[in-house]
């Protein structure tokens, strides 16, 4: 289960969606670690509500004891627009906004620690992570899996990739060795330029995995072997950087 809050991001109203632990996980003084989960495309442009994937992701990583916030990044057009035209009209510095704003919303909590927050995103919303852990110095931990286009500027301003110097929080990466966004070669560009900036950084590489093969509603692109051995992984870095709930 999850609720539904509206934040204004420059007036214009954004969903977030935030899921809650088990109520056998929050007593009474209890405080958890948080995650800002970053949606994918192409499904949810027309809604968080309608993708299956970011929402189950949403749900598994509060059972594991996380309040998870998901921003709705395509608030800025309305839901029926074409896919294309938010592709081309997105803007880094609007989607600085949007993650600033939905730390603001978990930070506020009284039952959430705020030196424990981290943010996570796949396809689209990995690009999304990157630019979260450029932009919020408070983030704990980052989780960028198969994000494409971090090399390429969307709008004004330098590129993600240009802004690695900025990160100040551990990143965990995993990838497809078949992937064409981001291929290999972009890949190993991520890890030059964290390596670089002294960004520590750890990256998985799947072989026979392409494109959003954690996406189990695209059964051509689905790898569960991947899937499951990524899910370990991305658990495990953030019970290590975030730790788990607490009683104050």
């Amino acid at each position: 289960m999850h609720q539904i809050q509206i934040v204004k991001v420059e007036d214009s109203p954004m969903e977030v969606f935030v899921f809650e632990p088990p109520l056998a996980a929050r007593g009474a003084g209890s405080v958890h670690p948080a995650l800002i989960l970053l949606q994918h495309l192409p499904v949810g442009h027309t809604g968080l509500e309608n993708d299956e994937f970011t929402l189950h992701t949403a749900a598994r990583f509060a059972e594991h004891g996380y309040v998870v916030a998901v921003p709705f990044l395509f608030h800025w057009w309305p839901k029926s627009a074409d896919v294309q035209i938010k592709r081309d009209q997105s803007r880094d510095d609007r989607m600085r906004l949007d993650v600033q704003a939905a730390f603001a919303l978990l930070e506020q909590r009284p039952d959430i620690d705020s030196r424990r927050i981290g943010a996570i995103g796949h396809c689209w919303g990995g690009r999304v992570a990157w630019l979260a852990a450029c932009h919020l110095p408070q983030l704990a931990a980052a989780a960028i899996f198969y994000g494409g286009r971090v090399k390429v500027p969307m709008g004004a301003g330098p590129a993600p990739i240009e802004l690695a110097a900025q990160i100040r929080c551990p990143i965990i990466g995993f990838f497809g060795d078949q992937d064409q966004n981001p291929p290999p070669s972009d890949v190993d560009d991520y890890a030059a330029a964290l390596s670089a900036a002294r960004v520590p950084h750890t990256f998985h590489r799947y072989r026979e995995a392409g494109h959003a093969f954690q996406n189990f509603p695209t059964p051509e692109r689905y790898r569960p072997e991947a899937s499951e051995d990524a899910w370990a992984k991305v658990l495990a870095f953030f019970a290590s950087e975030l730790g788990a709930a607490r009683v104050r």
